[in-house]
C-alpha cells in the first residue's frame, strides 16, 4: 500500500478530508481522516492464512489517545488503558455493519484498529471513525464490498442536521447514527424524545441520502490499479449436502414446531447426533462440514416455515406477543424493583436512589463529566443454561445496558424535580430473545415502584425480518432462534406516544423504506399492548419513595449566600452535617439539596439553614445568642455572618445599671430590629420583645 492520494470535500456543510499513502503504509489499507480539528487514523490488516470454519475473525478496536485532547491520563500508570465503555460501544458500533459487508465465505482473520489522534470540542469521532475504518477496507486489497459510511443526524428547532456538533447534539430532541450503503441502511443506534415514527423514518432517509454522498467521497481514493486479493471460496460436497438432507429433514421440520427452547435444542441435538452415527463411517465424512450443513439445512427448513405455512417457531401469529406477567416490590430492601417475564425471557430489574455525590464521573476526551443515571444490564450464563467464566462485563452487556439507558432516560424527570442520582440494575434470568427489551420493560416498573415520577411507562420490542425474493414477513417479539436465522434485528423502544431509543441491524444488503415503515408501525402495536399488560401491575409512580432511600429536600436561597453556608474553609457546611446527620449538596445557582436518612434530621438541618441565610427586616422579631457584652450594650448574633447591637436603654423598660444584669454572654434573647444602616450596622431592641412568646419563633 504505497500509492498517496489526499481529497477533500463539503459535506452538508462539513469539510471532510481523507488521506491515504502517508502513514501506517505495512497496513494492508490505512487512511488518515479528518472533520475540523478531529482526527482519526483508520487501519485494516487481514492474516494471509484461513482459519477453520464458516465465520469471520473480525476484530474491532476504537482507541482514543489522551493527547488528541491535550490531556494527560489520570491513575497512577499515565496512559492508556482498558477500552473504556464509550469505547466498547463504538467498537460494537464500527463492527456491526462493517461484518456483513465481507464475502460470504472470507474466513481470514482480520483486524481494524481505529485511533483518534486529535480531538477538537465540537466534531465527535465515532461516525468518523466508522467512515474511515470502511475508506481503509474500500483502498486496501481485501475482499470487500461496496463502501459504507455513516452519519449522525440531529434535530434542533425541528430541523435535520447531519453530524451535529456536540453543542447541537446537547440541544437536540433526536439523536441518531446511521450507516448504510449506496442502496439502504444497514444500521441504525440512537434515541429520541418520544418522537412520532414518521419523524423517525424522514430523518433516517435524510441521513442515507447523506451516507450515498460521502460513499462517492471515499471512491475518490481507490487506486486505478487496486487489485482485490484472491481467495477460494468454500467448495460444497452436494453428495453430503444430500445425505445429511435425507436423515435429518423430515426430523428438523418436526422438531422445529416444539414450543419449548431447551425441549426444541435437545431435539435438534438429537437429530444432528443421529446423523453422525450414521454418517461417520462414509468416505466423505467430515464432522466440522455435517455440523455447518446441518446448521444450514435446519436454518432454511425454519425460515421455509414461516414463508410457505405462514406460521412461527412456537406457533404464534406474525404479530403475536408472547405471554407476559410482571410484578414489582419483590425486593424489600430495594428502593424500587420488579420482574419482567415474557415467554421465556426474564428480567429482574432493582432501582437504587442516591444523591449528587453518587454519580459516575467520567473522564472523556471533551472533559469531565458526571452522570446522574446509569443503567447496568447483566447477562450471566445460567440465563441460557450454559456454563462459562465471568470475567467482567461484556462488550454485549454493555451495548444492551446503553440500549436499555437511551430508551429509559427520555422519560426520566429533571433534576429540578426529582433531584436523585438513579441507578437501575436489570440481572437477565432467563432468555430466549428481547433480554435487553425485559430490561426496558423491567426498569420502567422498577422506576414507578421506586416512586421516581417518570413523564410515561416505556417498553421495548424487538422485531424480525424473513425475506426470499420480493416476499417478505415481520416478526414481532422474536425468540432467540428467529433472530439468529433472521433477515434483522428491530429492536423499538418508546411509551404510547412515541419512540425514545432505536436499533437496528441488517443481516442482508439492506431493506427498503416501505419495509422499515412497516415494521416501525407493527412494533407500534406490539409496544402498545406491552404497555397496556404491564399497566395491570402498576401504570404510574407511587405516591412515596421507599422509606429505606434518602429524602433529597431541595431549597432555593440567593447564590449569594452559598459562601455563607460552606463557611470559611468549609467550617459551616461540615457542622451542618454532623450535627444533624446529613448529606448537602449546593450549587452555585443557589440550589441546596438536603439529603437525610429520616425528615426530623432534614427539619434539623433545613432550619440551621434557614438561620444562615435568613434576612433581617426592619420591625420583625429575631433568636439570636449574645456574642460579646459591653459597657453600652450587647452585641447579639442572628446568623453566622451578622451580628446586631442591643443598646443598654433597648435592654429593658425599666433602667438598666449594668448590662450584665440582663445579659451574659452565650444567652438566647429574643429581639425586634428597630432599624438597618446602609453601613450595613443592625440596632435591635429586647425591650419591644419582651411581649412575645419566645416559643412561636423557633420554628
Amino acid at each position: 500500500m504505497t500509492n498517496y492520494k489526499k481529497i477533500s470535500e463539503n459535506i452538508e456543510g462539513k469539510e471532510f478530508t481523507f488521506e491515504t499513502g502517508k502513514l501506517a503504509k505495512q497496513a494492508d489499507g490505512s487512511v488518515f481522516a479528518q472533520i475540523g480539528d478531529t482526527q482519526v487514523l483508520a487501519t485494516v490488516v487481514s492474516s494471509h492464512d484461513a482459519v477453520d470454519g464458516d465465520f469471520l475473525p473480525l476484530t474491532v478496536n476504537y482507541q482514543e489517545k489522551a493527547f488528541a485532547a491535550g490531556k494527560i491520563p489520570g491513575g497512577f500508570f499515565k496512559r492508556e488503558g482498558r477500552p473504556t465503555e464509550a469505547e466498547t460501544l463504538i467498537c460494537r458500533l464500527i463492527d456491526r455493519p462493517l461484518r456483513p459487508m465481507f464475502p460470504k465465505d472470507y474466513n481470514f482473520p482480520t483486524q481494524i484498529i481505529i485511533s483518534v489522534y486529535s480531538a477538537d470540542d465540537v466534531n465527535p469521532p465515532d461516525v468518523l471513525a466508522l467512515t474511515a475504518a470502511s475508506a481503509a477496507l474500500t483502498v486496501s486489497d481485501i475482499p470487500w464490498d461496496d463502501p459504507i459510511a455513516a452519519v449522525r443526524v440531529g434535530r434542533v428547532d425541528g430541523k435535520l442536521i447531519c453530524n451535529p456538533s456536540y453543542e447541537e447534539i446537547e440541544n437536540a430532541d433526536l439523536n441518531f447514527i446511521v450507516a448504510g450503503s449506496s442502496d439502504a441502511i444497514l444500521m441504525v443506534e440512537g434515541g429520541a424524545d418520544v418522537a412520532p415514527e414518521d419523524d423517525i423514518i424522514n430523518a433516517l432517509m435524510y441521513g442515507h441520502e447523506q451516507i450515498k454522498k460521502l460513499i462517492e467521497f471515499q471512491k475518490k481514493l481507490v487506486s486505478e490499479d487496486l487489485t482485490k486479493r484472491e481467495f477460494a471460496e468454500k467448495k460444497v460436497d452436494e453428495s453430503l449436502v444430500s445425505s445429511v438432507d435425507d436423515i435429518v429433514a423430515n426430523d428438523i421440520s418436526e422438531a422445529a414446531t416444539i414450543k419449548s427452547k431447551q425441549e426444541r435444542s435437545s431435539k435438534f441435538k438429537e437429530i444432528y447426533s443421529s446423523a453422525v452415527l450414521k454418517l461417520e463411517n462414509n468416505d466423505n465424512f467430515d464432522e466440522k462440514e455435517v455440523k455447518s450443513i446441518f446448521d444450514k439445512i435446519r436454518k432454511n427448513s425454519i425460515r421455509n416455515m414461516m414463508i410457505s405455512k405462514k406460521t412461527r417457531i412456537d406457533g404464534r401469529g406474525f404479530e403475536d406477543i408472547r405471554d407476559i406477567s410482571s410484578e414489582i416490590t419483590l425486593l424489600p430492601r430495594a428502593h424500587g424493583s420488579a420482574v419482567f417475564t415474557r415467554g421465556e425471557t426474564q428480567a429482574l430489574v432493582a432501582v437504587t436512589l442516591g444523591s449528587k455525590e453518587d454519580q459516575q464521573r467520567v473522564d472523556s476526551l471533551i472533559g469531565e463529566e458526571k452522570k446522574p443515571f446509569m443503567l447496568h444490564y447483566n447477562f450471566p450464563p445460567f440465563s441460557v443454561g450454559e456454563v462459562s467464566m465471568r470475567l467482567g462485563t461484556g462488550r454485549r452487556e454493555i451495548g444492551h445496558g446503553e440500549l436499555a439507558k437511551r430508551a429509559v432516560k427520555a422519560i426520566l424527570p429533571g433534576a429540578e424535580d426529582f433531584p436523585y442520582t438513579i441507578r437501575i440494575v436489570s440481572d437477565v434470568l432467563e432468555s430466549n430473545g428481547s433480554s435487553s427489551m425485559a430490561t426496558v420493560c423491567g426498569s420502567s416498573l422498577s422506576l414507578m415502584d421506586a416512586g421516581v415520577p417518570v413523564k410515561a411507562p416505556v417498553a421495548g420490542i424487538a422485531m424480525g425480518l424473513i425475506k426470499e425474493g420480493d416476499e417478505y414477513i415481520i416478526l414481532s417479539d422474536i425468540l432467540g432462534d428467529e433472530d439468529h436465522l433472521g433477515d434483522m434485528d428491530f429492536k423499538v423502544c418508546g411509551t404510547s406516544e412515541g419512540i425514545t431509543a432505536l436499533q437496528m441491524d441488517i443481516k442482508i444488503k439492506g431493506i427498503s423504506k416501505d419495509i422499515m415503515k412497516e415494521a416501525l408501525e407493527q412494533a407500534k402495536k406490539g409496544r402498545n399492548h406491552i404497555l397496556s399488560e404491564m399497566a395491570e401491575t402498576i401504570s404510574s409512580q407511587k405516591d412515596n419513595i421507599s422509606p429505606f432511600a434518602p429524602r433529597i429536600t431541595t431549597i432555593m436561597v440567593d447564590p449569594a449566600k452559598i459562601k455563607d453556608i460552606i463557611g470559611s474553609g468549609g467550617k459551616n457546611i461540615r457542622k451542618l452535617i454532623e450535627d444533624n446527620n446529613v448529606k448537602i449538596d449546593v450549587d452555585d445557582t443557589g440550589r441546596v439539596n438536603v439529603i437525610a436518612v429520616n425528615e426530623d434530621d432534614a427539619k434539623g438541618a433545613l432550619k440551621d439553614i434557614a438561620y444562615i441565610v435568613r434576612d433581617i427586616d426592619v420591625g420583625e422579631y429575631y433568636i439570636g445568642t449574645v456574642k460579646r457584652v459591653l459597657d453600652f450594650g450587647a452585641i447579639v448574633g442572628l446568623s453566622p455572618t451578622m451580628d446586631g447591637l442591643i443598646h443598654v436603654s433597648e435592654l429593658a423598660k425599666e433602667r438598666v445599671a449594668k448590662v450584665t444584669d440582663i445579659l451574659n454572654e452565650g444567652d438566647e434573647v429574643l429581639v425586634k430590629c428597630l432599624e438597618k444602616g446602609r453601613d450595613g450596622k443592625i440596632r435591635l431592641s429586647r425591650k419591644e420583645a419582651l411581649d412575645q412568646d419566645i416559643e412561636k419563633f423557633r420554628e
